[in-house]
């Protein structure tokens, strides 16, 4: 992906998170930043059967899950599956359309399937979703309900890139106007996928993290700047999520840091701000930062199935007295 992609390693990441972990995406960021190229690099990479849904603000929940068609040959009705059917759907622009539309999408990301007209079908397997939105402060948009929000695994915000990355963006397409998503290859299959769900299935998580992640859940629904917390969506999320980020980094088992690292973007789109910070302007992201430093993470010996090696990387598990 990084033949065409320049500096989106963590959000590349977390779209293997998702795939690895049955869960969805949620990506924002101004026009312009590579969001959709980022998901088409991705099905590309991973065989994944792709359908792109550009969502507008007459488009209608037919248009996106199918609908009964009458035959004249036949005189019968038969099914059109929408591109809901496929393996890797991005809805681009998702807060474009309107919460009636949006609503089409919840029944295919909790259950994976479409109810078409008293008719329901299995989606294909894999099956994920990757939307894409704009900043709620852009006009014409229109902000996600909370249901739908807390069926995305992650959300993850996508910055204009650095002065750096985007000189070698300008010299890369200088080289080759044409680069694209045509110009990467297949590196697994859906076989693949399969396996490496399972390998991460049988990753260990120790009775300390797990009641590291509730106390991080639980901590955000008494905040005093958050009106509703995370749902247990959000403790399952945290729990595959880690599984697959300590899987990637070669582990059997989760640490503290794998549950930290993925605290932003699992709940940074769950949060309901109660009023006054709101007003106050405190950001979710803070509230987020906040709530991970009141929760004290356990100890080394309480997460480890195996002697933890001298000279490990970053992810190494910390030493207690310096939580």
């Amino acid at each position: 992906m990084e033949q065409v992609l320049v500096g989106n390693e963590a959000a590349i990441e977390h779209l293997t998170i998702a795939l690895l972990t049955r869960g969805h995406l949620l990506i924002e960021g101004v026009p312009g930043v590579a969001k959709t190229t980022l998901a088409n690099l991705f099905a590309r990479t991973t065989s994944l059967e792709y359908r792109r849904i550009q969502m507008t603000p007459d488009i209608l929940p037919a248009d996106i899950t199918g609908t009964h068609v009458y035959s004249e040959e036949t005189g019968a009705f038969s099914i059109q599956r929408g591109p809901i059917f496929a393996n890797l759907v991005v809805a681009d622009e998702i807060n474009r359309a309107t919460p009636k539309t949006q609503s089409a999408l919840l029944e295919a990301m909790q259950e994976r399937r479409v109810t078409i007209e008293g008719e329901t079908l299995a989606l294909p397997r894999p099956f994920m979703v990757v939307a894409t939105q704009n900043p709620i402060e852009m006009e014409g948009v229109f902000a996600l309900p909370e249901a739908q929000r807390d069926r995305f695994q992650f959300k993850l915000t996508i910055d204009v890139p650095s002065r750096d990355h985007e000189r070698e963006l300008i010299d890369r397409f200088d080289d080759d106007p044409e680069l694209g998503p045509d110009d990467v290859s297949q590196v697994v299959d859906i076989g693949d996928i399969l396996t490496s769900r399972e390998t991460v299935s049988m990753v260990h998580v120790a009775p300390a993290v797990k009641a590291y992640i509730v106390d991080i859940v639980d901590a955000t629904r008494s905040h005093p700047d958050v009106a509703y917390g995370a749902s247990p969506r959000a403790t399952l999320a945290f729990l595959d999520g880690a599984k697959a980020r300590a899987a990637i980094r070669g582990r059997e088992y989760v640490i503290p840091d794998d549950v930290k690292a993925l605290a932003e973007p699992v709940l940074v789109h769950r949060l309901v701000r109660s009023t006054d910070a709101e007003l106050g302007d405190v950001a979710p992201v803070e509230v987020v930062d906040d709530v991970v430093d009141r929760i004290d993470p356990p100890g080394a010996a309480d997460v480890s199935t195996e002697p933890v090696e001298s000279g490990a990387d970053d992810d190494s598990i910390p030493d207690p007295s310096q939580s």
